[in-house]
């Protein structure tokens, strides 16, 4: 790079800083700005208020706005989770059994009922081409995602975060249509056209984009201290939906006669959560700070377009791994530390959140076959699972909140005592790591199980872990500013993405390849992945020490 080149990237990255209301490992004018963590000042004082001072309560912006509409919703997705799964799993088989009988016209097969037990299906050939189906879906979504995902988060800090929520869940809707058509009529709509539906769902973001403007809003309205809590309210609605989500579902089908009403109310519920997002819940993101935000892009925007083009920077503008250099910043404020926190709490926020979502299906497959567990048993255990959890981001995780973090800074108030220290604190850190010793313990039982009730409570065991996922989202935002918080959790989205695509490829090409010899082989890899997500956390260290 030319010598003027260099002086606009500086110029950039100076412009970049300037806004910044803070960083945990900044100067004592960074930790003034940013009072959300600093412990001498009470969270009615913090920043993040002072834009919707005045306002009528229902302009104000809260976490509290979404926990209605976002149960709605989990509760119709925890609702066709194992329906939809059974449901291609019916699909696969039927073609599979169909390819048999052409080639072997006098074998009489069993036919194969959508939405009905088909013991037949329960062959190794069957579950490794469900397997093989189901990751080429997640390929599809998460790679589309993957590119979709930072975008987004990035564009919500300039526009606002609720018109890209409910864009991005208008992918829900297409892919649950195009199921519906598949699974009404097969004979016409082959099962394959599923893609079709991921590709949707990946365009628009997905579950990922979703979830990094839910993150980001909350983020936006909630103190630091309390952050973490609030996340966790986000994932109890989320658990809440897989725990009574399968158990009303299954008695809505039974009540209906149809597997496909559920995925009817599911595009309902769909709906109702965008129209909610779009006219009812306010913004989080004041006018005042989206425009500060569009006219920063604006500026770094003609400072590159001001710089000669060579093929690098051209290549460097194209490269689609770009939006990644938020997870390491760089410039004046900044130290090893505050890299090493960052990308430690993105790559252990990535495996818990990565591995919820690549294994969970798997566990349902291996559940089916090795315990014969139908979609009542499936549906039970994940129930049960999701209740537990629910119950400890609910119930114990304020609990400990409280007296671990809110009663000791009221006593050092009190006392007169000022900490200045800002950051993830040793609160966060030991509850991130308790997390995923639990999910490590659980794992290690599904591997060592050989009844389903040792199975069963392995499962129970790991509901500790829910902790991690609000744990990591809650540390991760308090290293940056708030103008930065839909830029870094974008980057984190993409990771999520990234993991959508190569986890499926571990977790389904691993247990296809090994189910005829080996099945548990999945539940090894799945320790070993949470062992490194442990020893990423050992490495956070508090207030960035």
């Amino acid at each position: 790079m030319t010598r003027s080149s260099s002086n606009i990237a500086n110029a950039i990255a100076d412009s970049t800083i300037d806004n910044m209301e803070s960083s945990p490992l900044l100067d004592s004018e960074a930790t003034e700005t940013r009072g959300a963590d600093v412990v001498d000042k009470a969270d009615s004082n913090w920043d993040g208020y002072r834009d919707f001072e005045g306002l009528p309560w229902w302009r104000r912006p809260s976490v509290y706005w979404l926990l209605f509409p976002f149960a709605v919703f989990t509760l119709a997705f925890g609702g066709i989770i194992v329906p939809r799964l059974n449901l291609i799993l019916d699909l696969v088989c039927r073609q599979y059994f169909a390819d048999q009988k052409l080639r072997n016209p006098d074998v009489v097969f069993n036919p194969v009922l959508l939405g009905s037990d088909n013991p037949q299906c329960r062959i190794p050939e069957v579950q490794a081409n469900v397997a093989r189906f189901m990751l080429v879906m997640n390929l599809i979504t998460g790679i589309l995602s993957a590119i979709v995902a930072p975008r987004f988060g990035h564009l919500s800090d300039r526009y606002g975060r609720t018109r890209l929520m409910a864009f991005a869940s208008m992918g829900g809707i297409f892919g649950e249509i195009v199921t519906v058509l598949a699974a009404r009529f097969p004979k016409v709509i082959d099962y394959r056209w599923l893609l079709l539906g991921s590709a949707l769902e990946g365009m628009t973001g997905s579950f990922t984009a979703g979830n990094v403007m839910s993150q980001s809003y909350t983020s936006d309205c909630t103190p630091p201290s309390q952050r973490a809590v609030r996340l966790g309210y986000l994932h109890a609605c989320l658990f809440s939906g897989l725990a009574f989500g399968p158990i009303l579902g299954g008695y809505f089908v039974k009540w209906t006669g149809n597997l496909l009403s559920i995925f009817y109310v599911a595009i309902g519920c769909h709906f109702f959560f965008i129209m909610v997002l779009r006219f009812v819940v306010p913004e989080s993101l004041s006018k005042r700070k989206q425009l500060v935000a569009r006219e920063k892009y604006e500026k770094e925007q003609e400072l590159r377009s001001q710089a000669p083009t060579t093929w690098l920077a051209t290549i460097q503008n194209a490269n689609p791994f770009s939006p990644l250099k938020a997870l390491w910043p760089t410039g004046p404020g900044t130290s090893p530390a505050l890299r090493r926190n960052i990308v430690a709490l993105a790559l252990d926020d990535v495996i818990i959140l990565g591995s919820a979502f690549s294994a969970g299906s798997v566990i349902i497959l291996y559940s089916g076959y090795i315990f014969n567990w139908g979609t009542f048993e499936s549906s039970r255990f994940v129930s049960a699972l999701s209740m537990i959890r629910v119950f400890i981001l609910m119930g114990l995780f304020p609990i400990i909140n409280y007296f671990g973090r809110t009663r000791p800074a009221a006593r050092r108030r009190a006392a007169g005592l000022v900490d200045t220290q800002v950051g993830a604190d040793n609160l966060d850190v030991w509850v991130l790591r308790v997390a995923l010793v639990s999910d490590i313990i659980g794992a290690v039982g599904y591997t060592l199980a050989r009844s389903d009730k040792l199975f069963f409570a392995s499962g129970m065991v790991t509901a500790v872990g829910g902790l991690g996922g609000a744990t990591t989202q809650a540390m991760i935002t308090k290293h940056v500013p708030p103008g930065r918080v839909g830029q870094l959790l974008g980057a984190v989205g993409m990771l999520h993405a990234l993991c959508r695509v190569l986890g499926p490829v571990l977790f389904n090409g691993v247990y296809a390849a090994t189910v005829k010899t080996y099945p548990q082989a999945i539940f090894v890899l799945l320790t070993a992945t949470f062992g490194v997500a442990l020893a990423c956390a050992l490495v956070v260290r508090p207030h960035g020490q």
